[in-house]
């Protein structure tokens, strides 16, 4: 049966197809052009992503933005640290190791990325020059840092993460590209000083956006997903 609540305009199973669309087009774009993003359109992407729930309505996310000459700045400060090899400084601990499926998908999502770029199997020289292109947002004109309350801990961590798939979500309904970025988080330390942020603030993530280059190879590929049979345990007795 295709219902419809009283408060909604749209059935459910065009609410439902919607959101499978949106989710199945999004990708983590590394190539953007140099277009810049209206701010209405980005306050509609923040005012979106501002529904998401979080532990006790905590709402624990804070949202920082550069744009234009504020954005250049900050990318060359942190381009300028991480080509250095300056250690990282995570504020929330990184994976320990990928091991088994987990290290299966991540080898799989490399080698497309590499493979699209005709990067060779094993030229570390390579790998380095393009994981760099992080800390230059893959030419996206705009960055998000999402940072948090250290009190808050792993929770308020999760939270944010739940906000970054929002805020994704609402930008490719916008028509705009995104890609969250870890790698933004191992120089926490530098963001914390270069934008005078408390020092009980926590750097979850980056997220560089704006439109996506559809034209240009990189942003070719799509990574894959696991089945449910593989992620889903169903007990009925």
């Amino acid at each position: 049966m295709d219902a419809k609540s009283p408060n909604t305009r749209y059935s459910t199973s065009d609410r439902i197809g919607v959101l499978d669309e949106l989710l199945n087009e999004r990708y983590s774009v590394r190539a953007f052009l140099p277009r810049e993003v209206d701010r209405a359109t980005i306050e509609h992407v923040l005012t979106t992503a501002q529904r998401t729930a979080s532990w006790c309505n905590s709402q624990p996310w804070q949202v920082l933005i550069a744009s234009g000459e504020a954005k250049e700045r900050f990318r060359k400060a942190i381009y300028a640290e991480a080509a250095s090899g300056a250690g990282d400084n995570h504020d929330f601990t990184p994976p320990r190791e990928y091991v088994g499926v987990y290290l299966e998908r991540r080898r799989e999502s490399g080698f497309q990325l590499y493979n699209t770029l005709g990067i060779a199997r094993g030229d570390k020289m390579a790998y380095a020059k393009q994981a760099l292109e992080n800390y230059n947002f893959f030419g996206a004109p705009h960055v998000a840092i999402i940072h948090t309350n250290e009190p808050l801990g792993i929770y308020g961590a999760i939270d944010c993460g739940a906000y970054v798939s929002n805020f994704m979500l609402a930008a490719q309904a916008l028509g705009l590209g995104t890609i969250p970025q870890a790698a933004l988080a191992r120089h926490s330390g530098l963001i914390r000083r270069h934008f005078n942020l408390p020092d009980d603030r926590r750097v979850v993530c980056g997220i560089s956006f704006g439109y996506a280059d559809h034209a240009a190879k990189v942003n070719s590929y799509r990574t894959s997903r696991a089945s449910v049979a593989e992620t889903v345990t169903f007990l009925d007795e």
